[in-house]
């Protein structure tokens, strides 16, 4: 049987490094998943087979030790990583959002100090944009640098880092005043500062706590956390690319490569849930034979099946306008959206399929039946993205009259 979401025109390198991870993800992380997962236990093993395949350094210029991959083969990479455990792309996610910023907008001394040690896996990444009254209303952060001497002093609450824990790098995004005079546009007057820490919880370094696990339906095994600056002080080298102001637009284009990743992951769960409906469906017998061949169950699988490819398009178009340096947030917004929507329903198909038993923690569509609906707000809601897709085609479709 043909698979599902095949990509064309990939070069030899690229389905090489496929091969490789969809092996690694049938032998390392399907069969130990639910487990690690039931446990809420971090996957520790997994993290060091993918530190030795190279992926942490996938997207990373190979003059600073990486893959120098595209963000096409990231996100195939990472839909083939979900498809095992969801919770696994998200260590790995804020990670490359993290180096993508730095490559993107990082001074030449940060990309120096930085880059090569993410490239290796000896520094994790995590960033943090929301806030706990924030909701995705970037603009109303409430965290704030002040300049003192040739620091800066940053206070405030954040919430929901993915890899909070065990990250020892995090770019975190604050309001910044100095040099913005008051009444300056709020997205004007954001900083992205870069902080180094020591994973684990508490206080991490001086000034800085994490406080501990937030404990959560699902996409467990991966820590999500909040973190909280009380009188950190950083130096003025640690403002990403050096100048302030510009933390904003650093982000949102970090937040595109990770609307991309979602919708990958999207893509990998929901083909998992097939693999996991269609399989069962042959399995399962009632009134005399498979339920397979049922006309109402294989009118269910093909539509599952018809997401499935229609999700995985948009992602790879969403990913490979991004790799040719077009402007690409209604390509990755639609890719999220769609995908993260069709993947609930898909989930939900598999879950109806198995029946009874999919109610079952002993089956692995229980896990994906309560990891689906993280996607549909990670990375912006699907509010979020129908408001970026309406105003990107109000600007192409102008109506002049």
């Amino acid at each position: 049987m043909a698979r599902l979401a095949q990509t064309a025109g990939l070069t030899d390198i690229q389905q090489e490094i496929l091969s490789t991870v969809r092996d690694f993800v049938d032998k390392e992380i399907i069969p130990v998943a639910t487990e690690l997962e039931h446990r809420d236990e971090y996957p520790q093993q997994i993290v060091d087979g993918l530190k030795e395949l190279g992926l942490f350094g996938l997207m990373i210029p190979e003059e600073y030790g990486g893959l120098g991959e595209s963000l096409l083969t990231y996100a195939l990479c990472v839909e083939e990583i979900a498809r095992g455990w969801m919770s696994v792309s998200g260590i790995i996610n804020t990670h490359f959002i993290v180096a993508y910023m730095l490559k993107q907008h990082g001074t030449q001394e940060q990309k120096d100090h930085f880059l090569p040690r993410m490239a290796a896996g000896d520094i994790r990444g995590a960033f943090s944009m929301s806030e706990p009254g924030l909701g995705s209303d970037v603009s109303a952060i409430t965290s704030k640098a002040v300049k003192e001497g040739d620091d800066y002093v940053l206070n405030g609450q954040k919430m929901w880092l993915t890899n909070g824990g065990t990250s020892s790098l995090v770019a975190v995004l604050v309001r910044s005043d100095e040099g913005h005079p008051e009444g300056t546009a709020p997205h004007k007057s954001m900083t992205t500062f870069l902080i180094e820490k020591e994973p684990g919880f508490g206080e991490v370094r001086p000034g800085l706590t994490i406080p501990g696990k937030i404990d959560k339906m699902g996409y467990k095994g991966v820590d999500t956390t909040e973190l909280i600056m009380d009188g950190l002080r950083l130096p003025a080298d640690r403002v990403l690319g050096g100048v302030t102001g510009r933390g904003f637009y650093q982000m949102m284009d970090g937040v595109e490569v990770g609307r991309v990743n979602v919708a990958a992951r999207g893509c990998g769960v929901a083909q998992r849930a097939f693999e996991l409906g269609v399989q069962y469906a042959q399995q399962r017998h009632t009134f005399g034979k498979p339920i397979a061949q049922h006309q109402a169950i294989q009118f269910k699988l093909a539509e599952m099946a018809t997401k499935v490819e229609a999700a995985h398009a948009m992602m790879v178009n969403a990913a490979r306008k991004k790799d040719s340096g077009e402007r690409n947030d209604l390509e990755a917004g639609m890719a999220k959206y769609l995908a993260s929507e069709y993947c609930k329903e898909v989930v939900e198909d598999a879950f109806r399929i198995h029946g009874g038993y999919g109610f079952s923690k002993e089956y692995e569509i229980e896990r994906l039946y309560r990891e689906a609906p993280m996607l549909l707000i990670g990375e912006g809601t699907a509010e979020i993205q129908k408001m970026i897709i309406g105003r990107r085609l109000l600007e192409e479709y102008r109506f002049q009259g």
